[in-house]
């Protein structure tokens, strides 16, 4: 009876044992978090109007932790460049491209032996397709070509989604002038909350950026949305938008500038503050503002008169 009686306790133990084994979440086994693929739709509870039209004001380098260098590029940037002929069809690069106002439609790349995913592939970005090797593939040398897309590689730390991107080419922090090079890289982590989409990134550039920038935006599954591939990237045919001399190329000289301090003037920001760095990311920069003079905002004054106007209008 002793000796039945352990067998059958082992041979319990032993049913249990494998239960458990096969009822594992499969990412803990080094599986997929979770499945990603499917529509969603962007959603613009943070930075709306940076992210959407008419985009961050000439001048908002705030929150931004930007060098020297970066501060005087975006000073003698004009939002013109971008009728130039040359420049009307080039994408946004991956770090900037998945904050643009657009929806995700995200896809699998599948072994047709195994049926594992190989890759995934983020589509309706700025960038065109975005591929995400889950292989584990290396990244390639440091003098392999660069795209708007960039290389990236993706691995899963329990149910997040860690993509680690390099070789991008250089493009846009902000739509006002703040630019990366092309040395940045781009680390993402992917997240979902019920059928929320978060996306974390931290963006570092050892040219321009004297710190990480961390940044966020979320999505929401919506299988009814009607994916349309984005313009620009595509069949994008550049044409004459505003009649211009031959070679003409939209600048300004440094310190000649005068744009840059109206977003100051509009918003009631001191213009100190207005010109960005690591500092003026944290809470602590309040203290430092309380010593500078801060203008009257003129988004004020004009709201001031529109309500006057009304309440005249109302009589």
């Amino acid at each position: 009876m002793f000796f039945g009686d352990c067998y059958t306790i082992r041979a319990v133990v032993s049913r249990i044992a494998l239960v458990f084994v096969l009822t594992v979440p499969l990412f803990a086994q080094g599986g997929m978090g979770f499945n990603p693929t499917g529509m969603w739709t962007a959603m613009y509870h943070e930075d709306e109007l940076e992210r959407t039209d008419p985009g961050s004001p000439a001048g908002d380098y705030l929150g931004i932790p930007i060098n020297d260098d970066a501060r005087l590029r975006a000073d003698t940037w004009d939002g013109d460049l971008v009728s130039v002929l040359q420049h009307q069809c080039i994408p946004h690069s991956a770090i900037y491209a998945m904050r643009a106002p657009t929806g995700l439609k995200i896809g699998t790349v599948n072994d047709p032996a195994s049926g594992e995913i190989v890759a995934f592939i983020i589509d309706g970005t700025y960038t065109g397709p975005r591929t995400i090797w889950m292989d584990g593939r290396p990244h390639p040398s440091q003098f392999a070509p660069h795209s708007w897309a960039g290389f990236s590689t993706g691995v899963w730390e329990g149910d997040t989604l860690r993509i680690e991107t390099t070789h991008i080419k250089s493009g846009y922090l902000r739509r006002n002038g703040i630019a990366f090079s092309d040395q940045a890289s781009l680390t993402e982590f992917l997240d979902l909350h019920d059928k929320y989409l978060t996306l974390m990134t931290i963006a570092e550039d050892p040219v321009y950026l004297t710190e990480p920038l961390v940044r966020t935006e979320s999505w929401v599954w919506n299988p009814y949305q009607v994916f349309t591939p984005i313009a620009g990237y595509g069949s994008c045919l550049p044409s004459p938008e505003i009649p211009r001399p031959y070679g003409w190329v939209p600048h300004h000289l440094p310190g000649t500038n005068t744009v840059v301090r109206e977003f100051s003037l509009e918003y009631g920001v001191p213009f100190e503050a207005s010109r960005g760095g690591a500092e003026t990311m944290y809470p602590e920069y309040r203290k430092k503002l309380k010593q500078m003079a801060i203008p009257r905002a003129k988004v004020f004054d004009v709201q001031f008169e529109q309500e006057r106007k009304k309440r005249a209008e109302a009589k």
